[in-house]
């Protein structure tokens, strides 16, 4: 193929994926299941167990890569953040490898991503570590973001003049964490949540990355449930969250969500349900609100709580966390290391 013609694909392609991109919301995590006569949720109410499980699930392998190498998290922290949060969400990070914590563990939660392999039988790593970080705290593109502007940030934190974050497009992730003043497109309304993959055109490089918000000040009774409610559920007791900040303990779940879904799905051709790449059903997705046995519709499952009463389903490294579960395609059914039947 010619040069001009090599680089005409490339930019229709791009354009092509930039509007699919600014359309579909792509890989996002709900709070709430939501009955949508097209979507998976219905199969829920026609399962003959809990946790998810239905026959009627596909979750098929579509042949793309899987992150089969040591995982890298690098993040950036888009506006203002204390130390204290800081620590809880690193915290976490650094628990799905941690084989030394008390049962269950994070690292028990991960030994079910672990389970899926890539065209050649190689599982998914389990290695998860912290990466480089990036401090954007003077919201250098504003306190408004759309989807496509979260792809300026992080080519901002690639192509810094000091200290860019390191380009590893292989097996590295790119997590943008931002505070409570900044209002993402679609945050709250539909999602709390989503990863993808840069475009070169945007960024310069391929690179799966997510974004998570902290919901504290717009949303907590959407996207830090439950250790906040809702204000249409009047009457509901928020449970005590295991570590003293709401907004971040709502995120540690959604930051597990996105980061068990980049790994089995990196560029939206690997593990997915349903017919449609730009829309998919993913390893998380089918567990949406399920923390323990007999989890499903709106009810949690079953979990633990520590002796100053707050609630929790997994250890880390001195810490607790409340994190959903993800589904097992082995047994076909969401799984987590606090089930009774394990």
């Amino acid at each position: 193929m010619a040069p001009s013609t090599s680089r005409t694909s490339v930019f229709l392609t791009a354009a092509i994926l930039t509007l699919l991109f600014a359309i579909t919301p792509i890989a996002c995590w709900r709070p709430w299941p939501h009955l949508n006569p097209n979507s998976s949720d219905l199969l829920y109410d026609a399962s003959k167990k809990f946790e998810g499980s239905s026959e009627f699930v596909h979750l098929r392998y579509h042949m793309g890569p899987v992150l089969t190498g040591n995982i890298t998290v690098h993040t950036i922290w888009y506006g203002r953040w204390q130390k204290s949060q800081k620590k809880i969400i690193r915290g976490f990070i650094n628990s799905i490898s941690d084989v030394h914590a008390r049962h269950p563990s994070v690292a028990g939660w991960w030994r079910t991503v672990q389970l899926y392999t890539d065209q050649t039988g190689a599982n998914i790593s389990h290695t998860v570590q912290l990466g480089q970080e990036k401090n954007d705290r003077f919201y250098s593109h504003g306190k408004s973001l759309t989807r496509l502007s979260i792809q300026s940030v992080i080519r901002s934190a690639v192509t810094a003049r000091t200290k860019p974050l390191p380009i590893n497009p292989r097996n590295g992730l790119y997590l943008l964490l931002t505070s409570d003043d900044v209002y993402v497109q679609d945050f709250c309304g539909q999602v709390c949540g989503f990863h993808y993959f840069t475009f070169p055109s945007i960024v310069g490089y391929t690179l799966p990355y997510a974004w998570v918000g902290n919901s504290a000040k717009q949303c907590p009774g959407v996207c830090a449930y439950p250790f906040a409610v809702p204000d249409f559920r009047p009457g509901w007791k928020a449970l005590k969250s295991p570590n003293g900040d709401v907004g971040v303990e709502g995120m540690i779940s959604v930051i597990a969500h996105e980061i068990a879904e980049l790994a089995t799905n990196p560029l939206v051709n690997a593990w997915y349900a349903g017919q449609d790449p730009s829309a998919p059903v993913e390893i998380a997705d089918l567990c949406e609100g399920i923390y323990g046995t007999g989890g499903g519709g709106s009810y949690t499952g079953q979990m633990l709580t520590d002796h100053d009463g707050a609630t929790y389903n997994m250890n880390g490294i001195r810490r607790k966390f409340l994190v959903q579960w993800v589904w097992n395609h082995v047994v076909s059914y969401c799984t987590g290391p606090n089930a009774l039947d394990q």
